[in-house]
């Protein structure tokens, strides 16, 4: 196996460990949607728990919807279902059977693989680094999950080994481990087959009014921008000129002061121009591509921000500039709102999609109703079928995940 291969593989591991890390939490929070569950269900055999009936139900689809959250990040997307049916009808929606049946088997086999996941790795480290500190055991003894008696150097060493196999079980397994915890939620959480479609056809029709919207809006903002600026600027110029040209005759001079005041408000006017159209496509992007254009805008940033792309090659010229507006706004609103020291954004394509993660060290708290600009951010990413997904808890840190799909 070359390096670049082991290298790969390595990153899927630690992919994959992240995706398990997930799963577990989606785990806990399956098993105390199972309780609450099982308590409405045993109570409403006397009656008690009816009235939260529709509670339950929306427990579940609460926890179902966490998930299908996660597994889009992390693969095809999971196109959420209709509303809950209100009352006790929400009991006998299929659907919230199907998310119950998941609920059941990850707070199980999900929680198992999620401990099993996170356990692999603290063996592998345990045993690779006991050969430092095996004489702080108690002679014959050895870490984990060790079988034979270590009483010296040697032994210590071939615990070492064993730790090696432990990391090959890591970096070969994690992913295999990943796809199995994930396969229930793929399976039962997905909508059935006939509703797939009419889903994604509202999904598409709603996205395509955003995206009308947002359209109507840019032009709305180029046509101030224009008016109140440049078309200013230059309607001075036009006086401007007329007066010089008047008083040219009579006081040569008073006329070279008026053209350099013309002079001067046709250079604002032009920047105001310049301004307008870097707004609508940067020229930067067409010259440096996106990671050019990437590099300059974070190293403007306002609060100091590290930068990793991978791009292998170029995506559409819109899939771009799309991009680089997400970042571009994704950065204003951390300068002006998070109270962050330091900030960094990932660029990432992957297969037909363009990965894109802005996560910085501030306050958190980020709501998308507040006017932060997220809702924004949002529409320009629905507008070309991508999702976004932002996790903000107060105290922070505030994490953004979009991805675009960019062809092949």
């Amino acid at each position: 196996m070359t390096p670049v291969n082991l290298m790969d593989r390595a990153r899927a591991a630690v992919d994959a460990l992240e995706r398990l890390v997930g799963g577990l939490g989606t785990a806990i929070l399956a098993i105390g949607t199972l309780i609450w569950v099982a308590a409405v269900a045993v109570t409403s055999l006397i009656g008690v728990g009816l009235p939260f009936v529709h509670s339950a139900a929306r427990a579940v689809r609460a926890a179902a919807d966490r998930e299908r959250a996660r597994l889009s990040r992390w693969g095809p997307e999971i196109i959420e279902p209709d509303p809950l049916p209100p009352g006790l009808r929400a009991a006998r929606d299929p659907v919230v059977w199907r998310e119950f049946a998941w609920v059941v088997v990850h707070s199980t086999w999900g929680m198992v693989l999620g401990i099993l996941g996170i356990s692999l790795p603290l063996y592998a480290a345990q045993d690779l680094t006991f050969p430092l500190w095996w004489t702080l055991v108690p002679p014959g003894t050895g870490p984990g999950l060790v079988f034979w008696y270590v009483d010296g150097l040697f032994g210590a060493l071939l615990v070492c080994l064993y730790g090696v196999f432990w990391l090959a079980v890591c970096v070969f397994g994690h992913p295999v481990l990943a796809r199995v915890q994930a396969w229930p939620g793929r399976r039962l959480l997905a909508p059935p087959a006939g509703a797939d479609l009419s889903l994604r056809v509202a999904q598409l029709t709603a996205t395509r009014a955003a995206a009308l919207d947002a359209h109507a809006a840019e032009l709305r903002r180029i046509e101030r921008s224009l008016h109140d600026g440049a078309q200013n600027r230059l309607v001075a110029v036009t006086v401007l000129l007329g007066a010089a040209r008047r008083q040219v005759a009579r006081d040569p001079e008073g006329a070279g002061e008026l053209l350099e005041r013309a002079q001067g408000a046709a250079e604002q006017a032009l920047a105001e121009l310049r301004t307008v159209v870097k707004t609508i496509l940067p020229p930067v992007l067409d010259g440096r591509g996106l990671d050019g254009a990437l590099k300059a805008l974070t190293a403007d940033s306002g609060v100091p921000c590290k930068l990793e792309i991978d791009l292998p090659g170029r995506c559409a010229a819109s899939v771009e500039a799309t991009a680089y507006f997400v970042v571009a706004e994704a950065l204003t609103n951390i300068t002006k709102h998070s109270r962050a020291t330091s900030a960094k954004v990932s660029v990432s394509r992957e297969k037909r999609n363009l990965r894109i993660r802005v996560e910085d060290d501030g306050r958190g708290g980020a709501d998308e109703a507040d006017g932060s600009g997220i809702k924004g951010i949002r529409r320009r990413v629905e507008a070309y079928d991508g999702t976004l997904t932002i996790q903000s808890p107060p105290g922070g840190p505030t994490t953004m995940w979009v991805e675009l799909p960019c062809g092949s």
